[in-house]
């Protein structure tokens, strides 16, 4: 699409769950529900179709489809591979990879590598960053963390929420190889000034969670968010509902713990069965944690082990583990966008949304489609 050109989007747009339009338009990269002045209607309904007519009129472009607005992955690690930070390129395909399946906003949480230079580029996603994780020595992966004592634990949250995009990640548990299985990685009045300290900067704390035994005393601490979540219980989640404590259960990565414990049980037993059960309640867990009321957002994992460009895959794990096809959209879209303080489909907003040639409400694998992805106003695959 060229300077100047108008992007004319036809057919259903999913402004919300309940409030659905019959087109937009993109003018300056900014979304509109009003037809602009000085524009001829688009004569094509595909990609690529459409032009200006009246002399002195801007080009347009016209599509047909279902648009969301841009995707969220709020758990993913842009920047990282197993083994630690990667260089700019890796970054950078990273990047394209969730873009092109519809990915446009990211949280990314926990990052070794510096990505801040992918700000300055507007064909990539737009990325809130939580800093590097920060765990307890020995107890999380090699070339991950600033590996730190409970002592420390404020200020290394301080310093991070300042360098961050309003969060702070801690690696909550982890297994501990003289005990043989998952336990808390920090005790609770470290934790209480150290979620103290994030909130006078202004950020929120989220924590890579696997066990129950680390909850408590999160919430005693104030946590905002838990990833993974796995642990959750009959007596926890009320609490977690009561303080309207967010989790991202990310369970295309938790579908890969039978290969975990496989790995580690000739070392480690009581952790793999741990594991095991833990995968084998996971649907459970999250279908629970729903009928409870509490916040569920899409999130990947990505970056670590497993692939970038998960999303629709999430999301159709989310239905599969009890919320209706509405409801994981929202935790990938609508929903997600308003928890991280993020515009979607507004009057005058950035124009970063994606077209589907299917209604994803009625069946979330269309997700995995995208026709067009639009991000800052621009046509990007």
């Amino acid at each position: 699409m060229s300077d100047g050109a108008v992007l004319h989007v036809r057919g259903r747009v999913l402004v919300g769950p309940e409030d659905v339009r019959d087109e937009l338009w993109v003018v300056d990269g900014l979304v509109t529900f009003s037809r602009p002045t000085a524009v001829g209607l688009g004569a094509g309904a595909e990609p690529g179709s459409g032009s200006g007519s009246a002399s002195g009129s801007r080009d347009v472009r016209t599509v047909e489809g279902w648009v969301l607005p841009g995707l969220v992955d709020a758990h993913c690690h842009v920047g990282l591979d197993a083994h630690g930070a990667v260089d700019a390129a890796t970054s950078e395909k990273q990047a394209i990879t969730d873009r092109d399946t519809g990915t446009l906003l990211i949280r990314d949480a926990g990052s070794a590598a510096d990505t801040r230079w992918i700000d300055e580029r507007e064909d990539l996603p737009r990325i809130i960053r939580a800093g590097r994780h920060i765990a307890r020595t020995r107890r999380y992966i090699r070339n991950y963390a600033h590996e730190i004592e409970p002592g420390d634990l404020a200020a290394y949250v301080r310093a991070e929420a300042r360098r961050g995009d309003g969060w702070v990640k801690l690696v909550g548990d982890w297994i501990d190889r003289e005990h043989g299985d998952l336990t808390a990685c920090w005790p609770g009045d470290a934790l209480a000034e150290a979620i103290a300290a994030a909130h006078e900067e202004g950020a929120r704390v989220t924590a890579h969670c696997f066990a129950a035994e680390s909850l408590p005393d999160l919430l005693a601490a104030g946590i905002d968010c838990v990833e993974h979540a796995t642990g959750l219980t009959e007596e926890l989640i009320p609490v977690f509902a009561e303080r309207g404590v967010a989790i991202v259960p990310t369970l295309v990565n938790i579908a890969t713990f039978p290969q975990l414990a496989a790995g580690g049980e000739a070392k480690f037993p009581a952790w793999a069965a741990h594991m095991r059960r833990l995968h084998e309640r996971r649907y459970d867990t999250v279908g629970a944690a729903h009928d409870a009321g509490i916040p569920i957002y899409v999130g990947t994992d990505a970056g670590g082990s497993l692939a970038h460009g998960l999303v629709a895959e999430e999301v159709a794990e989310l239905v599969k583990a009890g919320l209706d096809p509405a409801e994981a959209l929202s935790a990938a879209s609508w929903g997600a966008r308003a928890w991280l303080g993020r515009p979607g489909l507004e009057e005058g907003a950035p124009a970063d949304f994606v077209v589907y040639a299917e209604d994803p409400r009625a069946d979330v694998r269309v997700l995995a489609d995208p026709r067009l992805v639009v991000l800052r106003g621009r046509p990007v695959a």
